[in-house]
């Protein structure tokens, strides 16, 4: 079986992986072909003896900076792996990932991730090869290895038959510009705390109706953005 998807991932620390993404949902489509995982160590694109993939920064300042013609090197390795996915690059700097970002890597055949290290990569290689830059959020790891990770798990579990029941993406939170409502199971009262009645009752227009209010009071509250968003499409 062909895989869907093919990802490849350019690290110092291939040994890491598939680390989460061989588990749960993501490992079993794994498994099952739906996707696949390949690495490249940066270090076997260094032609030094000591395979050097670092110096120091031009203009001054703390810490080392990714060679860019290691990486570049690595880049074009990858292409040729896997020539029509887009290469990114995991910074913090970079555009923050959405759901919407990840449905559209979904829908192609794979994509190149490049993991930085120390400073970061040099500019010129980013330029040359034109790398795309996603962020997870506004904070700083040492790498882009566990960053990697947090992308392909957010993609996978997108492809067909991936997840198992595809309406559930219908109402995943930021799949409308809202986040998820809030799930109850059994047992119906838990610690004096009782499931509201309106998902007992069986009629499925209220809970409906219900899980709507829900999703848009907590979007209002807790993420103000995604709510004008919201009622700038409803108002359409």
């Amino acid at each position: 079986m062909t895989p869907l998807f093919n990802a490849t991932i350019i690290t110092l620390f291939p040994e890491v992986f598939p680390g989460v993404l061989g588990a749960s949902l993501p490992g079993q489509a794994l498994q099952q072909g739906l996707w696949a995982l390949h690495t490249l160590q940066l270090r076997d694109f260094a032609t030094d003896k000591h395979h050097k993939v670092d110096d120091v920064p031009y203009g001054g300042g703390a810490g080392m900076v990714m060679k860019p013609d290691v990486v570049a090197a690595a880049v074009r390795a990858a292409r040729v792996q896997n020539p029509n996915a887009p290469i990114v690059y995991m910074s913090p700097r970079g555009t923050p990932l959405t759901q919407p970002r990840a449905q559209q890597l979904a829908q192609g055949t794979g994509v190149v991730i490049l993991c930085g290290r120390y400073e970061g990569v040099d500019q010129r290689v980013l330029d040359a090869e034109c790398i795309e830059e996603i962020s997870i959020g506004d904070y700083v790891l040492a790498g882009g290895e566990v960053a990697a990770m947090v992308l392909l798990e957010a993609v996978v579990r997108l492809l067909p038959g991936a997840l198992g029941n595809a309406a559930t993406h219908d109402e995943e939170s930021f799949s409308n510009n809202l986040l998820e409502y809030p799930h109850y199971t059994r047992p119906a009262e838990w610690e004096g705390q009782n499931v509201p009645d309106v998902l007992t009752g069986g009629n499925h227009a209220a809970i409906t109706a219900w899980r709507r209010a829900q999703a848009e009071a907590l979007t209002e509250a807790r993420r103000p953005d995604l709510f004008s968003n919201y009622l700038n499409k409803k108002g359409k």
